[in-house]
């Protein structure tokens, strides 16, 4: 089984944006490229009875990444039709691989999110045989008390299994009271941050749960504004990145979701015009237009905010959203260029070079670490042709009836 991202790119539109082509990858490689892999996560409710079909018909275009949600998109009272439902869906799943209705190649990176230490045990024997279609396991309001308990039963899981079996994963969501409060955050994330070095070669990435931290507060940011605008929200951000992004950690940390798809608006919409009309002309303004009237120049804003602040992942509810995102991480020919000359003189023989765009100095160990960062990303999303921004994906996404 392997995927790919902007899989669904004619041959033709591949050769006209790519400089380097995304690399195909299964829930078998190496933990460090399926970090970066899960990308735009799409969350979808166990209780929804079309998930298998859905992937089968490939009706979500660009679907990479799932999560199947067993937490709060659950009722209390739906919980075990839920899970009943998620048995049945990854059986559907396997059916149809064995019967050539369903393209190993076309199988998204699934992950599970579960409500309790208690229910993982309990999915890990119920799902048991299916189990190898999942790459892994979210854990919601994580905690390191609460955190102990599922990696040590995903251990256990992992040294049990059978040797040709995948390895499954853990991603932590940070999104309790002692993780926002600012009495209690610097204890906690280090707490956290101790438990989760201890298992470290289970940790796919961190996930933030903005929501749940908002909620705390009687908050939610409206569609003008960026997770980043919420003071209280962006200093525990901060503080996360701190702990867990540092180069001694180097955990993937993936951003919170974005809850809008249609609003009405209040402010100027901040979606610049220059990289669509320089790459469309006409077309590119009247592609921005249809952008910002489904509100996702407030999502392609907060995404280029978590890339600069170092976050490589989102939490995706709406399909037409993944798109967007996952433009986004595409890595630019000029950062791609620049890497591969810091990394190449890292031997210890220069210090600093202009760079071959000839706009910037490049130093060989301030940059070094980001360097590795952008070679991890292009293997996963690729890498532009020179003078390519991410708005001609968005074009051909459309072109190619991508969007739903």
């Amino acid at each position: 089984m392997s995927v790919r991202y902007f899989d669904y790119l004619t041959p033709e539109q591949e050769s006209d944006i790519f400089h380097y082509l995304p690399t195909e990858f299964s829930n078998r490689d190496d933990k460090d490229l399926l970090a970066y892999a899960v990308g735009a996560a799409l969350y979808m409710p166990a209780i929804r009875p079309t998930i298998a079909e859905d992937i089968a018909s490939n009706k979500i275009k660009g679907l990479v990444s799932l999560v199947i949600d067993l937490e709060d998109a659950i009722g209390d009272n739906e919980v075990h039709l839920a899970e009943r439902n998620l048995r049945e869906t990854l059986g559907k799943l396997q059916a149809y691989m064995d019967r050539g209705t369903l393209n190993p190649r076309s199988l998204p990176l699934i992950f599970i999110r579960v409500r309790s230490s208690e229910q993982f045990e309990r999915l890990l024997i119920l799902l048991d045989d299916l189990l190898p279609l999942v790459t892994g396991f979210a854990f919601p309001k994580f905690t390191a008390a609460s955190g102990e308990a599922y990696f040590r039963i995903l251990e256990r899981y992992n040294l049990d299994k059978d040797s040709d079996a995948p390895i499954l994963y853990g991603m932590p969501i940070l999104e309790t009271t002692d993780v926002i409060y600012r009495e209690s955050r610097l204890s906690a994330l280090l707490d956290i941050q101790s438990l989760l070095m201890k298992y470290k070669q289970y940790v796919l990435n961190v996930r933030i749960g903005a929501t749940d931290f908002s909620s705390i507060f009687g908050l939610r940011r409206n569609p003008d504004m960026t997770i980043y605008d919420i003071g209280v929200i962006r200093d525990c951000v901060t503080d996360i990145i701190n702990i867990f992004g540092r180069e001694s950690n180097n955990f993937v940390i993936s951003g919170p979701v974005w809850e809008y798809f249609k609003s009405d608006r209040v402010l100027k919409p901040q979606l610049r015009e220059t990289p669509f009309e320089e790459m469309m002309g006409q077309d590119g303004l009247r592609l921005r237009m249809s952008y910002i009237d489904r509100y996702v120049d407030g999502l392609i804003r907060e995404v280029a905010y978590d890339k600069e602040n170092g976050i490589i992942g989102k939490t995706v509810i709406h399909p037409t959203h993944l798109q967007p995102v996952q433009s986004l991480y595409v890595v630019t020919h000029e950062e791609y260029i620049d890497a591969l000359s810091i990394i190449s003189n890292s031997q210890g023989d220069r210090g600093v070079m202009k760079s071959q765009y000839e706009n910037k100095m490049n130093e060989i160990k301030p940059h070094l670490n980001w360097s590795n960062r952008i070679i991890n990303r292009s293997k996963v999303f690729g890498v532009l042709h020179e003078k390519h921004n991410f708005t001609c994906l968005l074009a051909d996404t459309q072109r190619s009836g991508a969007l739903v």
